[in-house]
């Protein structure tokens, strides 16, 4: 019997909430948040870590981030349930400090098979540290958001993190514009 990708996805995380590679972690967390939604999305969101509200509730992108991330979906015309969202590190860091270089390589695995079951047309890399993990540790969110790259057949569309947004309001420019041009660029695939 052939399994479909929404059983193999749930396979995988299931394998991922006993992951005990990091231990600074595994300490701190309350349950790993390995992702959610459409097994089979055509766009994946990849951002940095799970924060405190998604530590609670297991599921990425659901407090404040998460807010603006859904009302930008929201205005593209996206559906959530139509995506799939999840983090480079699947464990909230401490303080929500940054990812540190040995986490992002023992959550490397996690998230490539994420990609390789889901096998999305477009990743929106939210932030550097997605940005940096899938495409280019040299580049900065600064100089190449809103531009499409093309790495080994997969399309990447760096956005900044909603979560810029939050630290300072001047960032929701840019982060609309970018969704306006991802809404653009959804239209011609």
């Amino acid at each position: 019997m052939n399994q479909t990708n929404a059983q193999l996805l749930n396979e995988l995380h299931k394998r991922l909430k006993t992951c005990t590679r990091c231990s600074e972690l595994v300490d701190n967390r309350t349950q790993v948040v390995p992702g959610a939604g459409n097994a089979n999305a055509d766009i994946m969101f990849v951002g940095e870590a799970p924060g405190r509200d998604e530590d609670v509730q297991g599921i990425p992108f659901v407090g404040q981030a998460g807010k603006i991330l859904n009302d930008l979906l929201n205005e593209t015309g996206i559906p959530r349930e139509a995506v799939f969202i999840g983090n480079v590190l699947k464990c909230r860091p401490p303080d929500n400090r940054d990812p540190l270089d040995y986490e992002i390589a023992n959550c490397r695995e996690y998230l490539h098979a994420q990609i390789a079951l889901i096998r999305p047309k477009l990743i929106c890399t939210l932030g550097n540290p997605s940005l940096k993990t899938l495409i280019n540790k040299s580049m900065t969110i600064g100089k190449v958001h809103g531009k499409v790259i093309t790495l080994k057949g997969i399309k990447f569309f760096p956005i900044y993190h909603p979560a810029a947004a939050l630290h300072n309001r001047a960032n929701m420019k840019p982060l609309k514009e970018d969704f306006e041009k991802l809404k653009k660029l959804l239209q011609k695939m």
